[in-house]
């Protein structure tokens, strides 16, 4: 099939008024009438269906809904469809391709049934469309190039991203002042999550009990080892280790870039999805408290988070910078991403440690250390042509607030404390500066990355997948 210029252009054509003899009048009442010159109908389908697919798949593995569009109207454009209108609104993709002032639009719709985070798939869907929107390949070709992509298996097993889940749920004992037993006990713990967690997944159990299944066997596991006497001393890290693997998982990211870039409808949806999610994982930690506390266990109070500590501050960014690797290999990234993963996890990680040191509050040390995750993401993600969600999101897991979000629920559960409604507030916070810092990240690190040259034609808002500058116009 031939290709079509990404220029298609507009061309121009006459029309007559009709006069009462039923001649057209081509004279004083001509006047020229723009219209769209597009492939024939076919292949317009064939080009929709295939921008909607792509789009569909960067939804399910995470990306914003900015990200899809931009994506969308890259791909159309590319084969000839200069003025297609994308609406997003989380669960479904509508695109209507416009066809001039006589023709109707042809509209085409999908819906985005599951999501599941593969960043190898997600990376060879942009390496795609840079192929695409170069006019490397035609519309078969993409076709079958993507179906290649979105059939293929995960390029590790499942066991090894189980394991990954293990060593990530260690590195972060560590990184909150566990010591190597508690690490070792964290990441037992967690591997017999995840594995429960995929039985249940595939009897089609909602996500949401899934999340209340993963907290109590966290949270009881923890409970059961400190009640044997297997473990000496206080259980919150290995619980908050466990939580910040359950909580990784939940879309945080890109719910604030679809807010901040104003597509509220699928920030709204994202948001509806995160609460829960996180919803089920506190009714699952509660309810392991609370049985605990039924069958007589005595009660334990909470171990207080180490103080800033200069000493361990490389410790932490080598444990952060494990940690953003593993959650990485988790989520099936390339090798190279894993090592990207890893600069941004332990970069965060530092920055994070060293402003604490200063007496910074959590709010705003998270933020400021997730800007230079986003940055640094943003600088060196395209250069290896690879998506910058992949390193924003592995790069903010060692931050998540697992270890604050345990003690508030402790506090309210245990301690039957309202000082747990505060703590609560404070992880949430946090969760948001983490979000809300990486995108900044990402948006000032365009100029770095496009030049400082026109600067005001080349920023696009913040982009975590997909091209930044799609079309000629201007996306509102």
């Amino acid at each position: 099939m031939a290709r079509f210029s990404q220029r298609a252009g507009w061309v121009p054509w006459r029309r007559g008024v009709v006069s009462g003899n039923g001649h057209a009048n081509g004279h004083a009442a001509e006047q020229p009438v723009q219209g769209p010159r597009l492939p024939e109908e076919r292949t317009v389908h064939l080009v929709l269906d295939l921008a909607l697919r792509i789009g569909e798949v960067q939804m399910a593995s995470g990306a914003g809904a900015s990200d899809a569009t931009a994506t969308i109207i890259a791909v159309s454009a590319a084969y000839g469809l200069p003025h297609c209108e994308v609406d997003v609104i989380f669960t479904s993709i509508t695109v209507a391709c416009q066809r001039g002032t006589d023709e109707p639009p042809i509209t085409s719709l999908r819906v985005v049934r599951s999501r599941g985070l593969d960043y190898t798939r997600l990376a060879d869907v942009e390496t795609l469309v840079g192929k695409i929107t170069a006019h490397r390949v035609d519309v078969q070709e993409a076709r079958a190039e993507l179906e290649r992509i979105t059939t293929a298996p995960h390029p590790y097993p499942r066991w090894v991203a189980t394991l990954a889940y293990a060593g990530m749920a260690a590195a972060v004992t560590v990184l909150i002042g566990g010591a190597a037993d508690m690490a070792a006990f964290a990441a037992i713990t967690t591997a017999v999550v995840d594995r429960v967690g995929r039985v249940l997944n595939r009897r089609a159990l909602p996500f949401f009990f899934q999340q209340v299944v993963g907290g109590a066997l966290a949270t009881g596991a923890a409970l059961a080892l400190l009640a044997s006497h297997v473990i000496e001393g206080r259980p919150t890290v290995l619980v908050a280790a466990a939580i910040t693997v359950l909580l990784s998982g939940l879309s945080v990211v890109s719910t604030v870039q679809d807010a901040i870039t104003g597509y509220n409808v699928t920030a709204a949806g994202r948001t509806m999805e995160i609460s829960l999610m996180t919803a089920g994982l506190i009714a699952g930690v509660v309810l392991a408290l609370n049985i605990a506390t039924a069958l007589g266990m005595a009660y334990t109070p909470l171990a207080d988070p180490l103080p800033p500590n200069a000493f361990r501050l490389p410790v932490q960014a080598v444990a952060g910078a494990v940690g953003a690797a593993l959650f990485a290999l988790a989520s099936y990234a390339k090798p190279r991403a894993l090592l990207v993963a890893a600069a941004a996890g332990g970069a965060g990680t530092a920055v994070y440690g060293a402003l604490t040191l200063t007496g910074t509050s959590p709010i705003s040390a998270s933020g400021v250390a997730a800007v230079v995750i986003g940055f640094a993401g943003g600088v060196v993600s395209r250069r290896l042509r690879m998506p910058p969600l992949v390193v924003a999101v592995s790069g903010l897991v060692p931050l998540l607030p697992g270890l604050t979000t345990y003690r508030g629920l402790y506090e309210l559960a245990a301690e039957r404390s309202t000082s747990g409604l505060p703590t609560l507030m404070l992880a949430a916070a946090i969760a948001l500066a983490l979000a809300a810092g990486v995108v900044l990240g990402e948006y000032l690190a365009q100029p770095v990355r496009t030049g400082l040259s026109r600067l005001e034609r080349r920023l696009s808002g913040p982009r975590m997948s997909g091209p930044l500058r799609p079309t000629e116009r201007r996306l509102e």
